[in-house]
């Protein structure tokens, strides 16, 4: 007898989040590979919300004590969603890694250009520091995953030294990988008031042919005389 906890995978098309997985790197680009992660996030919701709705979830029993099927449970529907879930947290990793590359492909280009620019003219362009301060030639990059919209002045920001348009690569542990949706920000930022996080930010030109990278320190306060613990609006990069 078939294991009923294990999902099948239907026989049918190939997915598209499949194909990109399996297609040649040179034929997708970033943009299409960012565009199929957001689609891959939307199907897994929707697929989490059919499970919800007949009271389970990935690990949820699909037998009696005794070994048989539920008859309180649609249980094919069951199991071809939560294959789908296998297939599609897969595929999502696989994108993730193609993502992360391309997004570190990208910024490394972007700082050897301006390092060369740094090259003809010194006096106008930033450098790049290790978490100590020190310049450094061997920076790993990471890519932004918030900007930020506005400071008032006064503010816990504005006196940690961040300026509208600031782009943050790392908030205290929070990254492009982990901010799920800026939601970990707000949470590092409750955990730490009144003490200090260490920010990775990256400032470009008025012509955004300079990048200056940073190292902030901001300590999160509600004896400002402003909304809020931090006195800044920031918005997904």
């Amino acid at each position: 007898m078939d294991d009923i906890h294990t999902p099948t995978v239907p026989s049918g098309p190939v997915t598209a989040s499949t194909r990109i997985n399996h297609a040649s790197e040179d034929n997708i680009s970033l943009m299409e590979l960012i565009s199929e992660k957001e689609r891959v996030e939307s199907e897994l919701t929707a697929l989490s919300s059919v499970l919800d709705s007949h009271g389970v979830n990935m690990n949820t029993t699909l037998t009696t004590f005794d070994g048989f099927p539920r008859n309180d449970l649609d249980i094919a529907q069951i199991r071809t969603t939560r294959a789908r879930v296998i297939r599609l947290r897969n595929d999502y990793k696989g994108l993730m890694s193609r993502i992360e590359e391309g997004l570190h492909l990208h910024y490394s280009s972007a700082a050897n250009i301006n390092t060369s620019s740094s090259s003809a003219v010194p006096q106008s362009r930033g450098s790049a520091f290790t978490r100590n301060g020190q310049e450094s030639g061997q920076v790993r990059v990471e890519p932004p995953f918030a900007k930020v919209n506005s400071v008032v002045d006064g503010s816990p920001a504005d006196q940690a030294g961040l300026k509208a348009g600031d782009e943050i690569r790392q908030f205290g542990e929070v990254n492009w990988r982990n901010h799920e949706k800026l939601s970990k920000v707000a949470e590092a930022v409750q955990r730490h008031e009144g003490r200090s996080i260490v920010m990775k930010v990256v400032r470009r030109g008025a012509a955004d042919d300079t990048i200056e990278e940073l190292e902030l320190s901001l300590t999160p306060r509600r004896d400002w005389g402003g909304r809020g613990l931090l006195g800044c609006h920031l918005l997904a990069a």
